[in-house]
């Protein structure tokens, strides 16, 4: 791993940290990849008691997908094979052998919300903020398998209303929503969470593995939903979205 991400055993406690700072940690393909192989070190070794996943600086958790990498989408299949690659890194994240902790701090947007969304356990510091504004920005859609994964944690309602609203939502909101379990102080979060790692690990692995499977295997089995992803990302709306995002102007949306 190079410095767009670290990773350390720190004395059984795996620390992953989204190390772009200067671009709110918005997510590179390279980025998404190292955390899959982080969550791979994590199953391989079996120090590692829990892992804890934050962002550098105090602006954001992880922005979502850095738009340069959407520019390299040129065919429906790009469009596909992106969501396939990004659902293998979430997939091994939600299955990873260890607890995993998401730490919170700033904008917990897109995909950076997508993979707060696949660990066990989520705290904020009183700064987060949380959605998936792609309705007012890109145009784009989650894949299935994440409007699942949300379904789950906070109801197809608010889903809805995250979604169709575009907003943003606070920390506080987020925990009525059970996108959180608890909220600190910003210069408590690296303490608290470290705290909650240690609790955790500390506890029988096998009772927390065996709890991680049961809820996955309770998930119904989902389509792939290629069909919706191609409409979008290959859509005239997406590219107007793209453009009108690096121009920071308003985008004309024209459904097509």
């Amino acid at each position: 791993m190079n410095d767009v991400t670290l990773f350390e055993n720190r004395d059984g406690i795996a620390h992953f940290v989204f190390n772009r700072p200067q671009a709110r940690n918005a997510l590179t393909f390279e980025m998404y990849e190292h955390l899959r192989e982080a969550c791979e070190k994590a199953d391989a070794d079996r120090s590692i008691k829990a892992m804890l996943i934050y962002g550098a600086g105090d602006k954001a958790f992880a922005s979502g997908t850095d738009i340069a990498e959407f520019r390299a989408l040129k065919s429906a299949q790009d469009a596909v094979d992106y969501e396939i690659k990004i659902e293998r890194v979430l997939s091994t994240l939600e299955k990873c052998r260890v607890p995993t902790i998401a730490a919170i701090a700033g904008a917990c947007t897109g995909g950076g919300a997508a993979i707060a969304a696949c660990c066990d356990l989520r705290l904020a510091a009183s700064n987060a903020k949380f959605g998936f504004p792609i309705a007012r920005t890109l145009g784009n859609c989650l894949s299935v398998a994440n409007y699942g994964r949300l379904a789950g944690i906070m109801g197809a309602a608010r889903v809805k209303d995250l979604l169709f609203t575009a907003r943003l939502i606070d920390a506080e909101e987020a925990k009525v929503f059970g996108l959180v379990g608890e909220i600190v102080a910003p210069e408590a979060l690296a303490t608290r969470a470290e705290d909650l790692a240690r609790t955790v690990a500390g506890h029988a692995p096998l009772t927390l593995r065996a709890t991680k499977e049961a809820l996955l295997r309770l998930r119904p089995p989902m389509e792939t939903g290629e069909d919706l992803v191609v409409m979008c990302y290959r859509s005239t709306d997406f590219q107007e979205g793209m453009e009108a995002f690096l121009a920071k102007r308003p985008p004309q949306w024209r459904g097509e």
